[in-house]
């Protein structure tokens, strides 16, 4: 077991042989920590927190009461492969979050970015891949294989079906089920989701610059409107635009994906 000196481990936590403890981390009262665990300088885990699995978090990242994370993915063809979750830097991990590893079927690893919030009971499903800076909202929920891009933000109540993509800066409304993918930056609402804009809120607060957000709201249209299949609309865009952002959503539209997309209604 390596135990960095500096670290502050509550008499009653359970640390197995094996685990690495960095600087600085603190571990709560009652709280479990596995043999194949890893934590980088400064994590904390609050009381009653159970971490196992073939798990390295990474430094600042704070979990909460109750959460489980490490623990073997829930699918049924898992045979007790050694698979693995990586979390990322600063990461919020709050009451009864689960973030379960891998399987060998979909690469061997879950991986979540830095600087996320993940609110109480949200979860995190075998595989997936989460960009940085994302926010799950309470009881929301990722199915498995799921790429999620930096700075989506994901409704309380919502559940992602698995191998969908959601584009960067997307937003998912509360108690929405997102069954194909969304484009970046686009905006989803409604019992069964549906594309509904884009997310010109968060858009603004980024400070995306005026140009960029026109560029966007003509491609928008264009994909809502125009002639052809939809990945031809997305083409045409690409030779018609000098806007990043508008080349980052065609780029989305016409690479490969297991899931159709949410279109424009």
């Amino acid at each position: 077991m390596g135990v960095d000196p500096s670290a502050t481990i509550h008499p009653s936590a359970v640390i197995e042989d094996g685990a690495v403890i960095g600087p600085g981390c603190r571990i709560g009262p009652f709280s479990m920590v596995g043999p194949q665990v890893t934590m980088a300088a400064d994590v904390e885990l609050r009381g009653h927190a159970v971490v196992t699995g073939l798990t390295e978090i990474g430094e600042g990242t704070v979990i909460y009461q109750f959460a489980s994370i490490g623990e073997i993915p829930q699918d049924l063809k898992f045979a007790g492969e050694e698979t693995r979750l990586i979390i990322g830097r600063r990461n919020r991990i709050r009451e009864g979050v689960t973030m379960n590893t891998g399987t060998a079927g979909g690469g061997g690893v879950t991986r979540v970015g830095d600087d996320g919030l993940f609110m109480a009971y949200s979860h995190v499903a075998h595989d997936c891949h989460v960009g940085d800076r994302v926010i799950m909202a309470n009881s929301a929920a990722l199915a498995g294989h799921c790429q999620i891009g930096d700075d989506v933000i994901i409704g309380g109540l919502s559940g992602i079906h698995q191998w969908v993509r959601i584009g960067r800066g997307a937003i998912i409304g509360a108690v929405t089920m997102v069954t194909n993918d969304v484009i970046p930056h686009g905006l989803v609402q409604a019992p069964r989701g549906q594309l509904d804009g884009l997310n010109l809120v968060g858009l603004k607060r980024k400070g995306v610059a005026r140009s960029d957000i026109t560029a966007l709201r003509a491609a928008y249209q264009m994909l809502a409107q125009g002639e052809g299949a939809f990945q031809d609309r997305a083409r045409r865009l690409s030779d018609e635009t000098d806007s990043d952002y508008v080349r980052e959503v065609v780029e989305f539209i016409l690479s490969a994906s297991d899931r159709s997309f949410l279109t424009p209604g």
